[in-house]
């Protein structure tokens, strides 16, 4: 299985990600980090990333072949993160066939209604558990 990790800016979120993944998942499954710069893939390889790809078009041509996608909720918002964030980049996420597990972090002042105020640590760990869970069930894939 493919589980894709898409992150921007420093990468601190996304190596995160790609570190406990690879603790979770093991080696038997791929975990392919897209960034749109070379800080925040160069973070998620060394972080222990199967492969990486940086900017839009490596976001595009990517995100069609993968089963699972995480990233933060700001990747598919288009402007967010400073301007990081294209509409090609947010249309190639949300119209991948992939399942996403989005992070509700909120640094483009957009709340979702429903979820609750939490530290990054709990929702990374609960990123974790959920993509863990499609995995081992691949229900939907």
């Amino acid at each position: 299985m493919r589980v894709c990790v898409i992150d921007c800016r420093g990468g601190g979120l996304g190596r995160r990600l790609v570190a406990g993944l690879q603790t979770e998942l093991g080696r038997q499954h791929k975990i392919v980090a897209l960034a749109t710069n070379a800080v925040a893939a160069e973070a998620m390889k060394q972080a222990g990333a199967s492969s990486i790809g940086v900017g839009t078009q490596a976001i595009a041509q990517t995100v069609p072949s993968v089963d699972v996608i995480v990233t933060s909720l700001n990747l598919v918002l288009p402007g967010s993160m400073l301007g990081e964030v294209t509409p090609d980049i947010v249309q190639a996420i949300l119209t991948a066939r992939a399942k996403k597990v989005l992070l509700p972090v909120n640094r483009a002042s957009v709340e979702v209604v429903g979820t609750q105020d939490q530290t990054l640590e709990t929702l990374i760990a609960r990123s974790l558990a959920r993509v863990t869970s499609l995995v081992a069930s691949a229900r939907y894939f």
